[in-house]
């Protein structure tokens, strides 16, 4: 079989959905949150980070982050998901590659991420060693449709692209 060559640009995905509940605290994209409900989750449940990692380590051909994190792992309870950055990071940076850009989804009914999308985005650019205007963050509503919509949950969807270092 023919290998392509080590430059190319690599690109990977990454999605991950989280209950919500009330009396959770809410951290996304690293960045606090002030609500009353929050996502469900073995670590601090950060849905954005969760999918980074995913997508990162997948487009560097490397395991998921629930086979490096066991959500089943007591170390991992209440764990900060920007911890698993750190790690996704030091593997990724084994294969002499790094993060050339990011671009993320969160859909949810609340919070709201306008006030806090350039806070998310610079968190994200640290934690990933990319320039923050390589970095996206939209959010989106589920439009009252599934659960989602009815404010029960949200979804993160992280699209990335690795190459050389």
């Amino acid at each position: 079989m023919n290998e392509l060559p080590h430059e190319l640009p690599r690109i990977g995905i990454g999605i991950d959905v989280h209950r919500l509940q009330a009396g959770r605290p809410c951290v996304l994209a690293g960045v606090p949150f002030e609500t009353t409900f929050g996502p469900v989750g073995h670590s601090d449940g950060d849905a954005v980070l969760h999918a980074a990692c995913d997508a990162v380590l997948g487009a560097a051909g490397l395991d998921d982050l629930g086979s490096l994190f066991s959500d089943r792992d007591p170390a991992n309870a209440g764990r900060a998901s920007a911890e698993f950055c750190v790690e996704t990071m030091r593997r990724v940076g084994e294969r002499n590659l790094r993060v050339l850009s990011m671009d993320v989804v969160l859909e949810t009914e609340t919070p709201k991420l306008k006030p806090h999308r350039t806070a998310m985005r610079a968190r994200l650019a640290e934690l990933f060693a990319v320039p923050v205007d390589r970095v996206n963050i939209k959010g989106k509503t589920g439009e009252k449709v599934d659960a989602i919509g009815r404010g029960e949950a949200m979804r993160a969807t992280v699209v990335v692209l690795l190459g050389p270092r």
